[in-house]
């Protein structure tokens, strides 16, 4: 009984380890990329998204004078209850400026399948949330994320993350 768990735990570390590897390696990738702006993940820990933990992005932006589309990644597991999410969404201006988002994705249809990637356990996927937007100001902006799901923990969420990338003419 001790060698099962014990493989077994190895086992979590080992996909930890490499879940970790991709997601470095994936952002190195991305960031390659000249029309990204931003990309950011906070990971969930234990992967279990408390609904007081709210993820904060924080974005320089420069440009105002170029458009943007934003979106929203998120990594599940299999241990995910649910076949969508809700997200509350503050974005906070460098003037003060709040605008609050109530949001709802899906994540799988109605045969359970995924939408997105996946690798083993982990399914990605990228989620819309703003198109063509100017940025009005040069200055830090503020996106908070929390989850709007009717449970304190929400199980199975590996990360959220923004991403914002800038629209070529």
């Amino acid at each position: 009984m001790e060698k099962g768990k014990t493989e077994n735990s190895m086992t979590k570390r080992i996909n930890r380890v490499f879940f970790l590897f991709l997601s470095t390696l994936s952002l190195l990738l991305l960031s390659c990329n000249s029309n990204v702006v931003f990309t950011g993940s906070v990971a969930i820990r234990e992967n279990k998204w408390q609904l007081m933990e709210t993820p904060v992005f924080r974005v320089t932006i420069n440009d105002t004078l170029n458009s943007n589309n934003l979106f929203f990644t998120i990594r599940t597991g299999s241990d995910y209850p649910f076949r969508n999410i809700f997200l509350f969404v503050s974005a906070i201006s460098p003037d003060g400026k709040k605008l609050t988002d109530t949001l709802q994705y899906y994540l799988a249809d109605d045969k359970g399948k995924w939408y997105g990637r996946g690798f083993g356990n982990l399914n990605e996927l990228k989620l819309p949330y703003k198109s063509n937007v100017f940025f009005p100001a040069k200055g830090e902006y503020l996106f908070k994320i929390q989850h709007g799901m009717r449970t304190e923990e929400l199980s199975g969420v590996y990360d959220i993350g923004l991403r914002i990338e800038k629209i070529s003419k």
